[in-house]
């Protein structure tokens, strides 16, 4: 959808089994508590009474995954590949525990794993899984990251079961494999994707004008992922990513502010869907919104003609003022689920980040945790320009990676102390939950 959010300009920067079908079930389960919010309004869904905080640690690292076509051309990325990720997952993996990473989000790329029909090879996800048990990390699965199999048609009525087949085969393979705890992310930024997509032909499927239709088959895919998921493992977790934006207003003006104030409302369709909210008639109810993930970069706000006001300059939104909204919004677990930035700004943005994130959550924000994304270099999107803005550099042939000194200060001087808000936090909200945990 037009106006969702103006990052084209830095998308090459920041990244800028066999299934069956699947019937519908319950989420309810045994084993899960009905929570209740300090303000005494019930939590729609059920929440897992062993995953509380949702991380042991707050910080996590995020594997940029893209694998969609960036050129009409036909021209596909595969970041795991670029980055080298697949290679050296285990180093990498062993990088971000030694830092007190705890979690990180990673992805399973729907290219890679289709095989003829509903049939798919999660061989190369099993290095990753036995990575992620050695070293004690958490994964968030990414599903679906920008990028689907060529014979794949977004638009068609048959796409969302087709995805849900899909999710449902990984989530089968997934249990079978672990007995962790199971967060995924059916498909990431479905605002972003419908309307870089849907609406201005900058990525797959290339299209003008059709960034809503895409945004509830995006929407509708979530929904039946999310029950397919649920009939394999009836207490999986569901991450919604989606960027939060800000759109500033030049003047008083009441047309200016109106415009402007429609653009910031822009960024929960998706979200509203997803839960009914908006478009009832595609599905949505509130418990397929499980766990928030807003993606905040330095670029997110940005004027009605699209000029990007930076931090720092005249009607620039505090990051907690609009983690705040999105909580009051939705009631739901939050975290940020990508924040970062390019070159020598990638301590101080973190620490900027950090301070808000501290100030959300004195304030009740239950926020659990900030992504640092992407937490290893890579190729542009556009041109392959080697892009710094990530805690590690390239690989070398063995694996090491040169460190961003100043970032890795910064992570472990942020850690400790957003760990303890947040546990202050949960004590007050949930504090039998705080307790136990």
């Amino acid at each position: 959808m037009a106006g969702v959010h103006e990052i084209v300009e830095i998308a090459s920067n920041r990244k800028r089994a066999t299934s069956t079908v699947v019937s519908p079930t319950c989420c309810t389960s045994e084993g899960m508590l009905d929570v209740t919010h300090r303000d005494g309004a019930p939590c729609p869904l059920a929440r897992p009474a062993t995953q509380y905080p949702l991380f042991k640690g707050f910080f996590l690292g995020g594997f940029e995954c893209s694998c969609h076509v960036i050129s009409k051309g036909g021209r596909r990325l595969d970041l795991h590949a670029s980055t080298r990720h697949l290679q050296f997952v285990d180093a990498d993996y062993q990088r971000l525990a030694n830092l007190g990473m705890t979690a990180c989000r990673d992805g399973v790329s729907w290219v890679r794993a289709a095989r003829r029909g509903d049939t798919y090879d999660f061989s190369f996800v099993a290095p990753m899984l036995r990575a992620a048990q050695r070293h004690g990390l958490d994964v968030v699965w990414d599903l679906m990251h920008f990028g689907w199999p060529d014979n794949v048609d977004p638009f068609a009525a048959s796409f969302p079961s087709r995805f849900a087949r899909y999710a449902r085969a990984f989530a089968t393979w997934l249990t079978s494999e672990t007995d962790r705890a199971v967060m995924l992310s059916p498909i990431n930024e479905m605002s972003f994707l419908s309307w870089a997509g849907g609406d201005v032909r900058y990525m797959n499927p290339f299209e003008e004008g059709r960034g809503v239709e895409l945004k509830v088959q995006l929407v509708r895919a979530t929904i039946e992922a999310i029950e397919a998921i649920r009939s394999v493992d009836k207490g999986a977790r569901f991450l919604a990513a989606d960027p939060i934006i800000y759109g500033v207003p030049r003047s008083d003006d009441p047309a200016e502010r109106a415009a402007a104030e429609a653009l910031s409302r822009s960024q929960y369709q998706a979200w509203d869907m997803l839960t009914g909210r908006a478009w009832p008639s595609i599905g949505g109810q509130a418990h397929y919104l499980d766990v928030v993930g807003v993606n905040f970069y330095p670029h997110n706000q940005f004027t009605v003609d699209r000029k990007t006001v930076f931090q720092g300059e005249t009607g620039y939104r505090p990051l907690s003022s609009m983690l705040l909204e999105v909580w009051e919004r939705y009631r739901r677990p939050m975290i940020i689920s990508e924040t970062g930035t390019e070159g020598d700004a990638r301590a101080s943005w973190f620490a900027y980040v950090a301070d808000e994130c501290e100030r959300a959550i004195e304030q009740g924000c239950e926020l659990h945790g900030v992504t640092l994304y992407p937490v290893l270099n890579h190729p542009g999107w556009l041109d392959d320009r080697h892009c710094h803005n990530g805690l590690w550099d390239y690989a070398d042939s063995h694996g090491n990676r040169e460190v961003h000194a100043p970032l890795e200060r910064e992570i472990a001087r942020q850690r400790g102390r957003l760990e303890a808000a947040r546990a202050r936090m949960l004590q007050v909200a949930h504090p039998t939950l705080a307790r136990a945990s």
